[in-house]
């Protein structure tokens, strides 16, 4: 069978190959504990259930406009308003099926054929596969002093006369790191005077840790929206763990939004009826639920801290925000590939290699779930890879003897 190249070509998600993995090893009895995935634990919350109870019971369930129905662009105009100090109108907004649409859209917006990305490493795994999909090349960055954060000079040696833009996430996935605010300030005049789009990818804005505040790119800019290179997306999935529902955003120019609008016509037609409700029951409702989700993530932060603390040969650089961590365990292996699908088979823990996120040797560990996941996953990884750790352990009602150290 003759397939696309570019299709054939696209990477498989290393986070839904793992889980599928582990999915099936929960259906023959095993105790798997799933560390890979980025999904908060928590229920949706109430007014995102009872507005789109209220959409799907009155039967009215049609096509909406592919660029949002008027009522939650309304919503998320106050929402960039209150949260970015930032006064935009409904047609600075397009609603997309989830952030990840949001990035497609945009890059397949702006990139002609072998345009360039600046992608900072360490990078969500997706980034480098939706530039490639829009024929775009991106070009890595990968800090050289062993931090998550990037020199300014590094990225700007990046740039050529192809480069069309760069993506920032701050706080960052998979590390957590926050950049600091001189490097997003250098971030944005740089690209507006160099006329360079910089797509600030903020679905953690808010989930951030010990008084750290992720500064919003668009504060640094004295342009307008129109003509500012600033583009914002964000979404409801993960302040809200509301990822099931799909819904993200981006806030940039009208021209922009305007071939937006037309890209998602001709792919998704526009975004469910009953999912837009529920973002906007969210997005309107009463917003303590976000704090205290980000208080239960960074109980679960602290308490993964304290976990590594024992873990020999282990090197983690605390995260700031996000629910991920990026361990270092080249101690250990070399091959972040090799590490994860040992300690799937040894010690039954879903972790994601850090080689998809451009950080070979590392491995991401995602603490969104339970502090009883945190403390046995951790537990188990020290059992099956440090020597110092008890010989022994019970995974499920089975007790394991380690036997390859």
């Amino acid at each position: 069978m003759k397939l696309s190249k570019i299709a054939s070509e696209i990477a498989e998600s290393p986070t839904f190959a793992l889980n599928e993995e582990a999915r099936l090893l929960r259906e023959r009895g095993e105790a798997v504990i799933n560390l890979g995935i980025g999904e908060p634990k928590n229920k949706t919350p109430i007014n995102a259930i009872l507005t789109s109870a209220a959409k799907l019971t009155s039967g009215e369930v049609k096509y909406t406009p592919p660029d949002g129905v008027p009522s939650l662009k309304k919503a998320i105009v106050r929402y960039t308003e209150e949260n970015y100090d930032r006064l935009v109108a409904p047609e600075n907004v397009i609603v997309t099926n989830g952030a990840k649409q949001s990035l497609f859209n945009i890059f397949y917006s702006i990139l002609n054929p072998q345009d360039e990305v600046i992608v900072i490493a360490p990078y969500w795994v997706s980034y480098p596969e939706i530039i490639k999909m829009c024929l775009g090349r991106p070009v890595i960055v990968t800090p050289e002093d062993g931090t998550f954060t990037p020199r300014f000079e590094d990225i700007e040696k990046a740039v050529t006369s192809y480069t069309r833009a760069i993506i920032v996430n701050s706080p960052n996935n998979p590390s957590g790191a926050i950049y600091p605010p001189e490097l997003i300030q250098k971030l944005v005049d740089f690209c507006e005077r160099k006329g360079i789009f910089m797509v600030c990818d903020d679905i953690y804005h808010k989930l951030t840790f010990d008084k750290n505040i992720a500064i919003p790119a668009v504060r640094y800019t004295k342009k307008n929206v129109e003509d500012s290179h600033v583009i914002i997306v964000n979404g409801v999935a993960k302040l809200y763990g509301m990822t099931g529902f799909r819904v993200g955003w981006v806030v940039g120019p009208r021209d922009l939004v305007r071939v937006m609008t037309n890209v998602t016509v001709q792919i998704t037609s526009g975004v469910s009826p009953v999912s837009q409700a529920a973002a906007e029951g969210a997005l309107n409702g009463l917003q303590s639920v976000v704090e205290a989700l980000r208080l239960q993530i960074q109980n679960n932060r602290d308490v993964l801290l304290q976990e590594m603390k024992s873990f020999n040969g282990a090197r983690l650089i605390p995260p700031d925000g996000t629910f991920y961590a990026l361990p270092d365990l080249r101690a250990f292996n070399n091959s972040s590939v090799e590490m994860a699908r040992f300690l799937l088979k040894k010690a039954l823990v879903v972790t994601v290699p850090g080689k998809e996120f451009g950080m070979e040797g590392h491995i991401r560990i995602s603490y969104s779930g339970t502090v009883k996941d945190v403390t046995e996953g951790v537990a188990r990884m020290k059992w099956a890879l440090d020597p110092t750790s008890p010989n022994e352990i019970y995974i499920g009602d089975k007790k394991m003897v380690r036997d390859w150290l």
